[in-house]
């Protein structure tokens, strides 16, 4: 054990005594001390740098003088001064139509033909025919005075007359059975017709879903099979690449890579997967596609059975023979004639009764023109009903197209309407009645969406809005060009020029509870350079144009307002000129 009583050599002397001085205590603290302060005077060195990496950068125009354009912006569609609308006085079946919604027309081209067929109008003059000559018959077969001979004749003919209007009658009411039978077999064959076509283009439709062929498939049932065939036949073409590329990795050389054969494995599965999905989507939307189009197909084939059975029994019960109603017209006629010949032969017997004579002979006489008149106007409507082609009566636009081809037309009722060019067009639109103060008639708007600059826009009109207590004027405008109706047009409208003194960008305008106003910039010194901050400044805005307002404000001539900052800036915020 160690005496605790040993004495030290001279060395542990000095190496204690390094330990202990004071000396060496001193220059550690002195050493610290200059380190804290180098780092404080970096720190105050760089301290601009390092807050002006925190503050919102701005940017910042000036505010100018000078002259100011005021423009104010509306928009609206434009419309065709005048119009004129297609009509036909009759029914008429619509065949087919040679122009579309859109159409730039000339006066005579064929805008429609319509088909034949037999309208109200003509329906109307038979029966008035009928009647005028119903009435001058019976004028006709009035009795006449006692001459015996002439009497016997007239009797005669009367007679014969009579039993020839008494057989025409009768087939005339059995015409009407007729007809109506004829129109219902006109009507069942146009049934027929139809479905047999429909059967046709169903069948064709299920060929082409058994045959997966679509391409002479009826458009209008093809719709999403399409789509998911399509879809399908790509998965499939995707899926047939992939594996064929993993069967040419598997059958590569003894050393095939096998992270490429997984990836190409992986990538085959995938596509399988998919090309599964597809078929299945579209298998099952076959299978319910080819069901509906099946169940009407039998729909159609019940119907076209039953219209064409109705079609042969028609045509079968009607081959018979026998005078028909025109022959009984012209047999009526004709004894009409002779009763006529033999009056007047009575007439000449009856000196007598000269007077009587006059005025039986001026009655029928006119009853007999009214009847020629009314076959003329029988004639022309018959004539008017025939197939025609409906030709525009002046140049201009088709607007609008009323009709399909089938159609039965309304008499007096609007078919198509064309917007005549040549009156030129106008565009109506509505503009707070404040800012309509500064606005002139005759000026000339700027059209904004005039991609080929050939329009041009006048204001004709202000007017009063038809709303009641509506607080809107409208601007009426004349617009020439190569415009059509229905164009919508966007117009920036000159307001009148001014000279302001303060003028900003539009950037520049803040708003808030308070009202306008725009954030200057003041400048202050500081013992590390300066300093900038945001100041606030009321403003009130006197005009504007698309890209200045006109203010006034305290704010001066080439003041600095903030356009633009890196971040939010609030009034009194410190700020970072973008230049600094």
């Amino acid at each position: 054990m160690e005496d605790n009583n040993t004495i030290k050599t001279a060395e542990q002397i000095k190496d204690d005594a390094e330990i202990y001085d004071p000396r060496r205590k001193r220059e550690i603290i002195k050493t610290i001390l200059i380190i804290f302060l180098a780092a404080l005077l970096v720190l105050t060195f760089f301290s601009n740098t390092i807050m002006n990496k925190s503050l919102a950068e701005i940017t910042t125009e000036r505010t100018s003088s000078g002259k100011l354009t005021e423009r104010l912006r509306a928009s609206g569609t434009v419309e065709s001064n005048q119009s004129y609308e297609v009509k036909l006085d009759g029914n008429r079946t619509i065949d087919t139509i040679n122009v579309k919604r859109g159409s730039e027309v000339k006066k005579g081209d064929v805008l429609f033909k319509v088909g034949g067929g037999e309208s109200e109008a003509v329906i109307t003059a038979e029966a008035e025919l009928e009647t005028l000559e119903l009435e001058y018959q019976k004028a006709m077969l009035a009795p006449p005075d006692d001459f015996t001979e002439e009497n016997q004749a007239v009797k005669n003919a009367r007679d014969d007359l009579s039993a020839a209007i008494a057989k025409r009658d009768k087939a005339a009411s059995e015409q009407a059975n007729v007809n109506a039978a004829k129109n219902a077999y006109n009507s069942n064959k146009s049934q027929s017709s139809y479905y047999s076509k429909l059967q046709a283009k169903l069948q064709s439709m299920i060929t082409a879903i058994d045959t997966d062929d679509y391409i002479s498939a009826p458009a209008e049932y093809t719709g999403d099979i399409l789509v998911l065939k399509n879809a399908y036949d790509t998965a499939l073409a995707e899926y047939s690449e992939a594996l064929e590329a993993y069967n040419e990795l598997s059958e590569a050389g003894e050393t095939p890579d096998e992270a490429a054969k997984a990836a190409a494995k992986a990538d085959m599965e995938a596509k399988k997967a998919v090309r599964d999905s597809a078929k299945a989507d579209y298998s099952s939307a076959k299978f319910a596609l080819r069901n509906d189009i099946a169940a009407k197909l039998a729909d159609a084939e019940a119907n076209a059975e039953y219209y064409g059975s109705l079609v042969n029994e028609y045509e079968s019960s009607n081959t018979g023979s026998g005078m028909g109603l025109d022959e009984l017209n012209a047999d009526v006629q004709t004894k009409q004639r002779l009763l006529e010949e033999q009056l007047s032969a009575l007439s000449k017997s009856q000196k007598t009764k000269e007077n009587d004579k006059k005025l039986t002979a001026l009655d029928l006489e006119a009853k007999k023109k009214a009847v020629e008149k009314a076959k003329e106007k029988l004639d022309k409507l018959k004539e008017k009903d025939a197939p025609a082609e409906i030709k525009s009566q002046y140049s201009g636009i088709v607007s609008d197209i009323l009709i399909r081809p089938g159609d039965t037309t309304v008499p007096d009722s609007a078919l198509m309407t064309i917007d005549l060019a040549d009156e030129g067009y106008t565009l109506r639109v509505p503009v707070d009645a404040e800012k309509v103060k500064k606005v002139q008639k005759g000026t000339s708007a700027e059209i904004i969406n005039n991609w080929n600059g050939d329009m041009e826009a006048v204001l004709t009109d202000i007017q009063n809005d038809t709303v009641p207590n509506s607080k809107k004027r409208i601007l009426v405008f004349s617009v020439t060009g190569d415009v059509d109706p229905g164009t919508y047009l966007d117009l920036s409208i000159p307001c009148g020029s001014g000279d302001y003194d303060n003028i900003i960008p539009k950037s520049a305008l803040g708003h808030d509870n308070d009202g306008d106003f725009v954030l200057t910039v003041i400048q202050k010194d500081s013992p590390l350079g300066n300093r900038y901050y945001a100041n606030r400044v009321p403003v009130e805005i006197l005009a504007s144009d698309e890209l200045t307002y006109a203010v006034s404000g305290e704010i001066g001539y080439g003041e600095y307002v903030i356009t633009a900052a890196s971040k939010p800036v609030y009034p009194k915020d410190q700020v970072r000129m973008k230049d600094e």
